[in-house]
């Protein structure tokens, strides 16, 4: 049985381990942020009013958030303290909360998970993709990003990587039936992460990859379904 991680422990470096293990692709740890921040911005049309990241660890993303929709609230979840410490450091304007049971935050326009489903136990998945089924407004989206396990390089940076030494990763196919069985609806699913920020000149040939399963990420889209 694979320990969990206690990402208490990695607070201190979190960056550092993720921009050694991806430095192939970006010497900056933040391209990763900015990016998935900057694609989901194109692709939610609906009036966004409050954002929840699930999993917000450190706080990375939130900055690209509120950059990205300047006019919503944006609070943050996450199990550990000591990232949720730093995260409302970093980030004072913003609302940043334990998850623990019965963690009541009231409905969002859209929730943000990124890299989060990989490190929860497969058994557990189902059960928390229903908790967060219940904080989706019903005009609201829920935004998953994942590694690509169809991605060799991918799998050999999880492998590689400390904080990554509990991940399971899931296909896209595992990913939708989690969505479907919560009784979410399913929008859309793309891969992404194909083209480094050294060859931004022919980033745009991503928007016609979408479909190709060999980025390094995919995400998945869904929505509240009565």
């Amino acid at each position: 049985m694979i320990d969990k991680v206690d990402f208490d422990e990695y607070t201190d470096n979190y960056n550092e381990l993720l921009r050694e293990g991806t430095k192939f692709f970006s010497t900056s740890e933040e391209y990763f942020a900015k990016y998935k921040i900057d694609l989901l911005a194109k692709k939610i049309e609906s009036p966004v009013k409050r954002i929840l990241e699930y999993g917000c660890g450190i706080g990375r993303n939130v900055k690209y958030l509120q950059k990205a929709f300047p006019s919503a609230e944006i609070v943050g979840t996450d199990i550990s303290a000591a990232s949720l410490a730093i995260a409302s450091g970093e980030n004072p304007d913003h609302h940043f909360e334990l998850e623990v049971d019965d963690l009541d935050l009231g409905v969002f326009d859209l929730i943000f998970v990124a890299g989060v489903y990989h490190h929860i136990l497969p058994s557990e998945r189902l059960a928390i993709t229903k908790l967060l089924k219940t904080r989706i407004s019903k005009t609201g989206s829920l935004c998953i990003f994942e590694h690509n396990p169809f991605n060799p390089v991918t799998r050999k940076i999880v492998g590689n990587c400390q904080y990554d030494a509990d991940a399971v990763l899931l296909k896209p196919a595992e990913l939708k039936s989690l969505i479907q069985n919560a009784e979410l609806k399913f929008c859309a699913k793309a891969y992404c992460l194909f083209i480094p920020p050294k060859l931004s000149k022919i980033a745009f040939i991503e928007n016609y990859l979408e479909w190709l399963p060999l980025g390094g990420q995919y995400w998945i889209r869904a929505s509240f379904s009565e």
